[in-house]
């Protein structure tokens, strides 16, 4: 995902896969996919996310929809 450009205001689709032992994120089948370490469990995957694309991209990401699915719709906030 590093060489895809992504601008303020953009909208994407990621599938998370919480507790999975590994922070990674990959793109299998055109399908984006979060692996974290964190349970799904008070928000812990959900917090993990964010700070993950702000961490490797520079990213501040929103959840727009999916708060308690694995299928998720973020927005770039900036």
């Amino acid at each position: 995902m590093k060489d895809i450009i992504l601008r303020h205001g953009e909208t994407f689709s990621l599938k998370v896969i919480p507790h999975s032992g590994r922070t990674e994120l990959k793109e299998i089948n055109g399908v984006l996919k979060l692996y974290l370490r964190s349970p799904p469990e008070k928000n812990k995957a959900n917090m993990e996310l964010i700070k993950f694309f702000k961490k490797e991209y520079g990213l501040v990401v929103e959840i727009m929809s999916g708060l308690t699915s694995r299928e998720k719709v973020m927005r770039i906030v900036r």
